[in-house]
């Protein structure tokens, strides 16, 4: 394997949600010899994409700096903050924003309120697509053949409510695209509920999800889905006069 690739390799035990991670972990996790991982941790971490934590080896700044150039993430970032602040002021829960990256949702933002959080709900956190709000949003309005793929796979139960019959995901799929609100009731974690809506932009193309979070039954989360399809809405024109179908995932 390329230096290149295994420092890549490195980078994605990140993705586990650590914060921090001893050479001799990272050596382990990655299947790398613990010589090679030290050289290309001082490799990584001269140029910035690693630094030397109280416990560990952490990301660097320089991730961030360039996760933050990213035009499509960028862009949604600086549209639909207002939004998602909107959001969240007037549920008075947790507002999250997110795109598709293959059979996976990846947060790019997230209002918090107080300490509510999804299991990974953070900017840069990654959910598979069928047992989110904000996944099942976006799938519905996906190609038929993301659809398929994603439902021919296995589907990773992260909860007792964690829908994993394709026939009942795709029966969900029809009902949000008549709706457009896509519901998550304790599916991705106990305890938790999301509410989501899809975004559009030219051509009707899907192009991310934007959802609340709370902690309540089906029931009382249903009466949050007007403001979160409403929101959606006018984001999806806000979106639609910026961004075109060339940038969708």
């Amino acid at each position: 394997m390329a230096p290149l690739a295994r420092g890549l390799q490195l980078l994605d035990l990140y993705f586990t949600g650590d914060i921090e991670l001893t050479i001799r972990e990272m050596a382990r996790r990655s299947g790398i010899p613990k010589s090679t991982t030290h050289r290309l941790v001082g490799e990584l971490v001269a140029w910035g994409a690693l630094e030397r934590g109280k416990n560990g080896i952490r990301l660097g700044a320089r991730l961030f700096e360039l996760g933050h150039l990213v035009p499509l993430h960028r862009t949604l970032r600086e549209i639909a903050g207002p939004y998602a602040h909107g959001l969240n002021q007037f549920t008075h829960l947790t507002s999250n924003l997110a795109v598709r990256d293959g059979h996976e949702i990846v947060y790019v933002e997230t209002v918090a309120r107080q300490s509510l959080r999804g299991r990974n709900s953070r900017a840069g956190g990654r959910m598979p697509l069928h047992c989110t709000a904000l996944g099942k949003a976006i799938l519905a309005y996906s190609e038929p053949a993301l659809v398929d793929e994603v439902l021919s796979g296995p589907l990773v139960k992260f909860s007792r409510h964690t829908i994993t019959d394709p026939d009942v995901v795709r029966s969900e799929l029809r009902s949000i695209r008549e709706s457009k609100v896509a519901y998550d009731v304790e599916e991705s974690q106990d305890g938790l509920f999301c509410v989501a809506a899809p975004l559009f932009v030219a051509q009707n193309q899907v192009i991310g999800a934007i959802s609340v979070t709370g902690a309540t039954k089906a029931a009382q989360a249903q009466r949050f889905a007007p403001a979160v399809r409403s929101t959606a809405a006018a984001l999806s024109r806000a979106l639609e006069t910026t961004l075109d179908g060339t940038h969708v995932a």
